[in-house]
């Protein structure tokens, strides 16, 4: 089995400020994430990320819910749950983005946990793990190219 969690860790070349701002607003998620992205940011707030699954042609939307919303060091959420449950350990999966400033830069670990929790078969688990052990690395290299030319623009 693949574990209880998928974690990636990167050093950014912005300010915290930023790279906060980068993953926390929809319409800089977009840039370096999900195809589209819409959600209230507060802790207990709803939102959703759209993909576009190109082998299939069909979008794939992630209903999200924030458990920790703490400005700029943690932001954290729940997704991959069913339609109309609430989200908790054991229906769902923690995405858990921590910050910390390292002179000007920005170390940001991600955690994605709770896999041995799902009720899944294991090579399902498994598939799940590699696949987002994948996501999550091209991702990150995504926004490491994406937070300088953002560092440029004025943070709303």
């Amino acid at each position: 089995m693949a574990g209880d969690r998928i974690e990636r860790d990167v050093l950014i070349e912005a300010p915290i400020d930023v790279v906060w701002e980068v993953i926390s607003r929809p319409e800089q998620i977009v840039h370096w994430f999900s195809d589209e992205a819409e959600f209230d940011l507060r802790p207990g707030g709803e939102g959703v990320l759209t993909f576009e699954m190109k082998a299939t042609d069909q979008p794939a939307a992630y209903h999200l819910r924030f458990e920790a919303v703490e400005p700029p060091r943690r932001l954290a959420y729940r997704w991959v749950y069913p339609g109309g449950e609430e989200p908790r350990p054991g229906n769902s999966m923690l995405v858990e983005f921590t910050l910390a400033e390292e002179g000007g830069r920005t170390r940001l670990t991600v955690v994605e946990s709770g896999l041995d929790l799902m009720p899944w078969p294991d090579d399902e688990k498994q598939g799940y793990a590699d696949s987002h052990d994948k996501g999550w690395a091209q991702h990150l290299q995504r926004l490491c190219a994406y937070v300088p030319a953002a560092a440029d623009r004025p943070v709303a």
